[in-house]
């Protein structure tokens, strides 16, 4: 064999050893990062909304949530029509009246959950966490930052809860004067979340 041709196979097998190490490199996180990634898709978010003419309260346990611990990005999705009353005429008012839902179907959620790493989720424990980025209702955004808990359980489950306020008026939500005092100004919102990895 000549040197020339041995100089050529070394050459070729050093660039493809370079290249798996770039391969490696950039899987390597992703890889990483899967491994941080919780999810739900039947999530639990209600409003309770009290006045002193009327109570009125909606439930939905279908709601989509994704988060990576790695980075901290949260996300939901929440069906509109998915939300359950007590009574059939506050679901129709609800979906026809004041949230339109066949134009506006779903309310998101994107932004950070910071105050717990990826590090302390591998044991039980509870932490405070800080919830910050943009509310989607009604096709209008608005920033939102709240308090929250996340408790890491034995099982490994991960439950989060975090309770706001929100004002329909900041969302474009029209309350006719003829019911504008049967529903509160500020509307109490409670987020609750069972996270499994993803």
């Amino acid at each position: 064999m000549s040197a020339a041709h041995w100089n050529n196979n070394e050459t070729t097998d050093n660039m493809n050893t370079f290249k798996i190490a770039i391969l490696a490199a950039f899987l390597l996180p992703v890889a990483v990062s899967a491994q941080d990634r919780f999810g739900t898709r039947n999530g639990h978010i209600a409003f309770f909304s009290e006045t002193p003419m009327e109570n009125i309260e909606g439930n939905n346990h279908k709601v989509s949530s994704v988060w990576d611990a790695t980075s901290g990005a949260l996300q939901f999705a929440v069906l509109i029509k998915a939300f359950e009353f007590e009574k059939a005429l506050m679901q129709e008012h609800f979906n026809e009246n004041y949230m339109e839902s066949n134009t506006f179907p779903k309310a998101e959620f994107k932004g950070k959950m910071t105050g717990v790493t990826a590090e302390q989720l591998k044991k039980p424990g509870t932490y405070d966490v800080l919830v910050e980025g943009d509310l989607t209702i009604h096709g209008v955004t608005k920033p939102v930052k709240t308090k929250g808990t996340l408790t890491v359980e034995a099982n490994g489950t991960i439950k989060a809860s975090s309770d706001f306020m929100v004002r329909p008026e900041d969302h474009g939500i029209k309350i006719p004067g003829m019911v504008r005092k049967n529903i509160a100004e500020q509307i109490a919102v409670r987020v609750r979340m069972d996270y499994t990895r993803m």
